[in-house]
C-alpha cells in the first residue's frame, strides 16, 4: 500500500518535471528565436593573439565602394593581401583557404567573390611570400549599422580577419529579394525558396524528439528509475512493452528519413555541392621586383610608450630616390606625416596618420645604403592588442614597409623578426 503511494507521488512528480521540461523546451526556442533578431556589432578580432594578425595575413589597399546601402543595393569589398613569408609554425600553412566576409549574420549577402580574375565560390590555395589581389560583392539584406571585415578562413589556421569599417543600411528587410536564374531559365528567390519545408523538416522532428522525451518521462520517470536502479532492478526498467516502442520508432525515422530522401531526389535529381574542390594555380599579382632591399636588424617594443623600435638597413637599387611612407600590419596603417601629408578614407580606429617616424627624414638616394631605425608609435597599437607580442614566446613582429618616390611610385617591402620587450623607457638597449 505504501509503495504504491510513492509510486503514484512520484509518476506525479515526474509529470510536474515533463510539464517544466516542455514548457522549458518552448522558452528556449522562442528565446533563440528572438535573440537572433538582434545580431552582434563586433566580431572580436582584438582578441587574436599578436602574432596572429601581424604574421600571416598582411592587408593594404583595401576599399569599400560603399559604406551607406539600401537593401538590395551592392557594394564591393576590394584590396590586396600579403602572405607572410615568416609564416608562424603554431597556424596551418594557407594551403586551403577561403574568402568570405565578416559580419554580425548574413546581414550582406555575398554575391560572388574573386581573387585575381578567378571566380572563388569554394576553396583555393595560397602561397606564402606572394600577394593577391580580391574582391567580393556584397547585397544589401538587413537594416542597421555593421562592421563588414574582410576575412581569410584558413583550413586548421581558423579565420584571420582583415580590417572592417562601419556599413549603414537602410529600408526593410521585407522587401529584400535574391533572384537566381536556373540552367533550365526559371528563377526563384533564394530567400524563401524552400523556406516552407525547412519548417516543416526541423518543427516534425522536434515533434518527434520531444514525444520520444515525454514518453520515457510519463511512463516511470526519473525518480522512480532511480529507485529501481538502487533497489537492483535496472533489468525490469526495459520491458516488452518499451522494446516494441523503440523498435516502432526506429522504424518510424528510418522510414520517414528515406521517404523525404526519395521525395527530394525525384524532385531535385540534380545537384552539386558548393565545396566540391580546391582551386589551385590561382596566380598572385604580377609585379615587378622591388628595387628597394630591406634587411632587419632588431628591434624592441617599449610597453610603457607603444613604441615600436625597428632597426634596418636599407638599400636603393632603383633610379630615384625613395623615402618611409607608411608601416603596416594587421590591418592598421601607421603614416609618416613628412611623406603622406593628406590623411587617407580609411576607418579612423585602424589608421595612425602620424605613427610614423624615422630616424634620419631625408630621401635615400640612388644607389645608397642607410642604417636606419624606424619608430612606429600610437596608442592605436596597443588599443588593437598588438602590443601583446612583448608577451608572446618569441616576441617577434611583422609587417610591410611602404617606400615612396618623386614619382608617385610606391614599394612594398616585407619585414619582420624578433624584438626585445622593454617595460621601462628609461632602458636604453
Amino acid at each position: 500500500m505504501k509503495s504504491s503511494i510513492i509510486l503514484k507521488m512520484a509518476k506525479r512528480l515526474t509529470t510536474r518535471v515533463a510539464c517544466c521540461w516542455a514548457i522549458g523546451l518552448a522558452a528556449a526556442v522562442a528565446l533563440t528565436t528572438l535573440t537572433a533578431s538582434t545580431p552582434a556589432v563586433a566580431h572580436g578580432e582584438r582578441s587574436q593573439q599578436a602574432f596572429l594578425r601581424m604574421r600571416t595575413l598582411n592587408w593594404y589597399d583595401v576599399k569599400w565602394s560603399k559604406t551607406e546601402l539600401n537593401v538590395n543595393d551592392e557594394m564591393e569589398l576590394t584590396g590586396k593581401v600579403h602572405v607572410f613569408a615568416g609564416w608562424p609554425q603554431a597556424v596551418a600553412r594557407p594551403g586551403e583557404a577561403f574568402l568570405n566576409v565578416g559580419e554580425p549574420g548574413p546581414v550582406l549577402i555575398r554575391k560572388s567573390a574573386f581573387v585575381g580574375d578567378v571566380p572563388v565560390p569554394r576553396t583555393f590555395s595560397m602561397d606564402v611570400g606572394k600577394d593577391y589581389e580580391y574582391k567580393i560583392v556584397l547585397k544589401a539584406r538587413r537594416p542597421g549599422r555593421f562592421h563588414v571585415h574582410v576575412q581569410i578562413n584558413v583550413k586548421d589556421g581558423g579565420p584571420i580577419v582583415g580590417p572592417g569599417q562601419w556599413i549603414t543600411i537602410k529600408g526593410d528587410m521585407k522587401d529584400f529579394t535574391n533572384p537566381v536564374t536556373l540552367l533550365d531559365g526559371s528563377v526563384i528567390d533564394l530567400e524563401t525558396y524552400g523556406i516552407k519545408w525547412v519548417y516543416i523538416y526541423h518543427f516534425l522532428w522536434m515533434a518527434a524528439a520531444a514525444a520520444w522525451i515525454l514518453y520515457w518521462f510519463m511512463t516511470k520517470g526519473i525518480i522512480v528509475r532511480y529507485w529501481q536502479v538502487k533497489a537492483g532492478r535496472a533489468g525490469e526498467l526495459i520491458g516488452p512493452n518499451e522494446k516494441r516502442i523503440g523498435a516502432i520508432t526506429l522504424a518510424g525515422v528510418l522510414l520517414a528519413v528515406l521517404g523525404f530522401y526519395a521525395a527530394a531526389n525525384k524532385e531535385f535529381p540534380r545537384t552539386l555541392p558548393m565545396q566540391a574542390g580546391l582551386l589551385t594555380g590561382i596566380s598572385p599579382i604580377d609585379e615587378p621586383s622591388p628595387t628597394v632591399s630591406v634587411r632587419f636588424r632588431g628591434g624592441s617594443y617599449t610597453v610603457p610608450g607603444r613604441e615600436l623600435h625597428i632597426k634596418t638597413t636599407i638599400v636603393n637599387n632603383g633610379k630615384e630616390p625613395i623615402r618611409v611612407g607608411e608601416f603596416t600590419t594587421a590591418g592598421l596603417r601607421f603614416l609618416n606625416p613628412d611623406v603622406i601629408p593628406q590623411r587617407p578614407d580609411f576607418p579612423d580606429y585602424l589608421l595612425a596618420d602620424r605613427g610614423l617616424s624615422v630616424s634620419d627624414p631625408s630621401p635615400i638616394q640612388p644607389g645608397e645604403t642607410r642604417n636606419m631605425e624606424v619608430i612606429v608609435q600610437d596608442a592605436r597599437f596597443d588599443i588593437e592588442r598588438l602590443s601583446d607580442l612583448a608577451y608572446d614566446t618569441d616576441s617577434q613582429f611583422g609587417g610591410l614597409l611602404f617606400f615612396f618616390d618623386p614619382s608617385g611610385g610606391r614599394q612594398r617591402v616585407e619585414i619582420g623578426g624578433p624584438v626585445i620587450p622593454k617595460f621601462r623607457s628609461d632602458v636604453t638597449l
